[in-house]
C-alpha cells in the first residue's frame, strides 16, 4: 500500500482544508471536513473494504480515539465514514470524513481487505476546524479566521497607559516542524504523563487543550517550553526583550532535548501560546492590559505601599504591572452555556497556581465583563487584572504601621489592546472586558463580583472608617512630560499641584525616581529631591523636572521604565501621592528594500541605526527574522524569498547603550 497522500480532485483540498501553510510532507487536514486518499486497489473494493483510524497510545472506541468504518454511499455526519471516489484494477480513491467533534492529534490509518491483516496506509495530522460550522472552534468571520489562525505576523503591544508602544512579532506557526513540536508539547504535559489514554481522549476540546497549553508553554512545573525570569539578570539565557518569534523558541526547546528555554517574561508566554493554539487550529490573539493587577489573596484589591519618601515598596503580594499580555481563543463553552461562548481567556505566565499547578483559563471574556467569577476557570484572578480596586499605603518600617494615602477604583485596566484584523494598527477592547470606568454599572458589577466570592463589603479592617477614606484631599498633583520620551535624551517633566481648597496651603513634597522593570519593580534609584511651596487659595503652580541622561544611563533596564513618585505632605491636611510611570522609548531604525522582490531572486535589504548620543556606541548585533535564507553583513544582506504576497522583515537591534531596537517592514514579494 502506498503511503496517504492528496489527490488533485476537489479543487486542490490542501487549499479547502487551509493547511497549504504548512511544510509538512504527511497530509494536513481539519476535522469534520473531508479528504481524499489513493492506494493499490482490487475489484468492487465498496463491498470488502474496513478503515481504521486511531490515535493516541491504547485507542479504543470507548475513549473515541479509534473508529473503524466501512466505504458507504454517502458520508456521515456524526461519525467516520469512506465514500468510494473511483476504483480501477491499479488503484482505488476513498474521501474519508472525520466527525466535527473528532480527538485531533496524529492519526494512522489502515485499510483491511475481507480477512487479511490490515495495512497501513500512512499516517494524517487532524486539526481544529475554525471554518467549519459544526466544530466548537467555527469562527463566521473569514477575516478573523484569516487573522486568528493563518497569519504568522504579529503586533503585541507594550509600554504603559500613557504612552503605548509595539513591537512586531514572527509566530510562525507553518514553518520547518513547528506542527510537530506542538503535538510533542502536548504528550509531555502532567495530564498525559498522568493518565495518557484520557488525556488523548479529551483532545477534542478547544477548552481543555487551552487549559492544558497554558501550562505547558511555562516550564514551571512540567519542564515545559519557557522559563520565566523577571530577575532583570539574564545570565545562562537570553534577554526575553531579545527574542523576535516564536520558531526559535520552540525549535531550541526539541534541539536541547525539550529542556525549558531560557528566559521568557509575558509577551513571550503569549506570543508562543498564540503560535501552538493558531498551529492546532483554534483562533488566537495577544491582549495587552495596561496597568494589569496581580491580585495575590483573592480579594479583587491590590494594595500598594510607600515609605515616607515616596519610594514605593516591595510589601506584600500584590503588584500592578504597566502592561501584562495574555491570550484570548475562540470557542463554545458548552460546560457554561452559548452566552459564555466566544472569546476565552488564556494566560500561560505562571503567576498564581490553578489547580495545583501554573495554569490559567480559560475564563469567558463576557462572564468577566459580567463578573460571574464562580464559573470555570480562573474567574477571579482575570478580573482582579481588569478591575480591581487599588489601595496606595504609606507604611512606616521602625513602628509597622500603615496608613491610607487614598483609594482609587478606576486605576486597573486601561486601553486594554490587541492587533486589528488584516491591518498592522491597535484596537481598544477595554469595553469587552468591564463596563465604563466607574460608572454606577462598572461598580456594580464589582460589588457583584465581591458578593459571589464571599467578600463583605468593607476594606481592611486595619485601615481607617469608611468616612476618612472617602475624606477628599486639600490637594491635587500630577506629572506632565515636558519633552520627548527617548533613550539619550534628558527626562523633562512637570510636577503640577492644585490647591483645591478657598484657604493657602503649605505642601512639603519629598520626590524619588527609579529605574524599575515593567512590573514596576524597582531596580536602581536615580534621582531624588525636595521642595516646600505655599499654595494661595484655588492656585496652580508648576515645577519643572529634568533628570539628565547621564543620571539615568547607567541604571536604566532594558525594559526602559522609570516610576517618578512625589509623596506631598500638607500642613494640616492629608497626604497625597502623586506618581507616573514612564516608559521611553529607544531611537529608530529604517529598513530600505533596495530593488524589486521576486521569488527565488536575490534581492539587497538596507538597515539604518543613526546614533543619537555623544559617545560611540559598541557590541552591535543585527537580528533578521522573516523571510528564509539570509546572508548577513555589516548593514546590509541578502535574502531569497520563496514566495509571493506581502512579507513580513523583522529586524532587532542591539548595543551596549540601546537594546532591542525592533522594526519591521512589509515586502511585497512577486512572482
Amino acid at each position: 500500500c502506498a503511503s496517504v497522500r492528496v489527490t488533485p480532485s476537489q479543487n486542490g483540498i490542501i487549499e479547502e482544508h487551509h493547511t497549504s501553510k504548512f511544510s509538512s510532507e504527511e497530509l494536513v487536514v481539519r476535522r469534520g471536513q473531508a479528504f481524499t486518499i489513493t492506494f493499490n486497489g482490487t475489484e468492487q473494493p465498496e463491498k470488502n473494504l474496513i478503515f481504521i483510524a486511531e490515535t493516541g497510545p491504547k485507542p479504543s472506541k470507548t475513549t473515541k480515539t479509534l473508529a473503524t468504518f466501512d466505504v458507504s454511499s454517502t458520508a456521515s455526519k456524526e461519525g467516520w465514514s469512506a465514500v468510494l471516489q473511483s476504483s480501477s484494477s491499479s488503484s482505488v480513491s476513498i474521501s474519508i470524513s472525520s466527525p466535527h467533534n473528532a480527538v485531533i492529534g496524529r492519526y494512522r490509518l489502515s485499510v483491511q481487505s475481507g480477512t487479511s491483516s490490515p495495512a497501513i496506509l500512512g499516517t494524517f495530522v487532524l486539526l481544529f476546524n475554525p471554518w467549519s460550522s459544526g466544530d466548537n472552534v467555527f469562527m463566521p468571520d473569514k477575516a478573523e479566521c484569516e487573522e486568528y489562525v493563518l497569519e504568522e505576523f504579529g503586533i503585541i503591544f507594550a509600554g504603559n497607559k500613557n504612552h503605548i508602544s509595539s513591537f512586531p512579532w514572527n509566530f510562525g506557526q507553518f514553518q520547518g516542524d513547528i506542527l510537530n513540536i506542538c503535538l510533542s508539547i502536548l504528550d509531555r504535559s502532567l495530564y498525559y504523563r498522568q493518565d495518557p489514554v484520557t488525556d488523548v481522549s479529551h483532545r477534542h476540546d478547544p477548552r481543555y487543550l487551552g487549559r492544558v497549553l497554558s501550562a505547558m508553554v511555562n516550564a514551571n512545573d512540567d519542564q515545559g517550553v519557557v522559563l520565566g525570569n523577571w530577575s532583570g539578570k539574564y545570565e545562562g539565557g537570553k534577554n526575553p526583550t531579545s527574542w523576535t518569534g516564536s520558531v526559535e523558541i520552540l525549535q531550541s526547546w526539541k534541539k536541547s532535548g525539550f529542556k525549558p528555554v531560557k528566559y521568557g517574561q509575558c509577551w513571550v508566554f503569549a506570543a508562543v501560546l498564540t503560535t501552538v493554539l493558531r498551529c492546532l487550529g483554534i483562533p488566537t490573539r495577544t491582549i495587552t492590559n495596561f496597568s494589569s493587577a496581580h491580585d495575590a489573596d483573592g480579594n479583587l484589591r491590590v494594595d500598594e505601599y510607600y515609605d515616607a519618601d515616596g519610594n514605593h515598596l516591595e510589601r506584600g503580594a500584590d503588584s500592578v504591572w504597566n502592561f501584562h499580555v495574555w491570550n484570548e481563543s475562540w470557542f463554545t463553552r458548552n460546560d457554561l452555556g452559548p452566552s459564555y461562548s466566544g472569546w476565552q481567556i488564556l494566560d500561560a505566565t505562571p503567576q498564581e497556581e490553578s489547580g495545583g499547578i501554573y495554569q490559567c483559563g480559560p475564563a469567558s471574556r463576557h462572564a468577566i465583563k459580567e463578573g460571574e467569577v464562580d464559573l470555570d476557570y480562573d474567574g477571579p484572578f482575570v478580573f482582579a487584572e481588569v478591575n480591581a480596586d487599588c489601595m496606595y499605603w504609606n507604611y512606616d518600617s521602625a513602628t509597622g504601621k500603615k496608613t491610607l494615602i487614598f483609594s482609587k477604583s478606576t486605576e486597573i485596566g486601561d486601553s486594554i489592546s490587541t492587533k486589528a484584523v488584516g491591518r498592522d494598527a491597535r484596537v481598544d477592547v477595554t469595553r469587552d472586558y468591564k463596563y465604563e470606568e466607574g460608572s454606577a454599572k462598572e461598580r456594580e458589577i464589582f460589588k457583584k463580583a465581591r458578593k459571589k466570592l464571599g467578600l463583605e463589603d468593607k476594606f481592611d479592617p486595619t485601615a481607617p472608617k469608611r468616612e476618612e477614606i472617602e475624606q477628599k484631599p486639600d490637594i491635587s498633583g500630577k506629572f506632565k512630560v515636558a519633552g520627548s520620551l527617548e533613550v539619550g535624551k534628558d527626562l523633562d517633566l512637570l510636577l503640577v499641584l492644585e490647591n483645591l481648597q478657598s484657604d493657602a496651603k503649605t505642601v512639603n513634597v519629598k520626590m524619588t525616581a527609579w529605574s524599575t522593570l515593567y512590573t514596576r519593580r524597582r531596580v536602581s534609584q536615580i534621582w531624588k529631591d525636595s521642595l516646600s511651596v505655599t499654595l494661595a487659595p484655588k492656585e496652580e503652580k508648576q515645577f519643572p523636572i529634568k533628570i539628565k541622561y547621564p543620571e539615568y544611563q547607567q541604571q536604566l533596564t532594558t525594559d526602559k521604565t522609570i516610576q517618578v513618585t512625589a509623596l506631598c505632605h500638607v500642613e494640616n491636611g492629608i497626604q497625597v501621592l502623586v506618581k507616573r510611570n514612564i516608559t521611553l522609548d529607544n531611537p529608530g531604525i529604517d529598513i530600505q528594500v533596495l530593488g524589486e522582490a521576486k521569488v527565488n531572486k536575490e534581492v539587497a535589504v538596507e538597515v539604518a541605526f543613526t546614533n543619537p548620543i555623544n559617545a560611540e556606541v559598541k557590541d552591535c548585533v543585527l537580528q533578521v527574522e522573516g523571510i528564509p535564507e539570509i546572508e548577513k553583513s555589516s548593514t546590509k544582506f541578502k535574502l531569497i524569498p520563496s514566495e509571493a504576497g506581502p512579507k513580513y522583515l523583522v529586524v532587532n537591534f542591539s548595543c551596549d547603550k540601546f537594546a532591542d531596537i525592533k522594526t519591521f517592514k512589509v515586502i511585497n514579494v512577486i512572482n
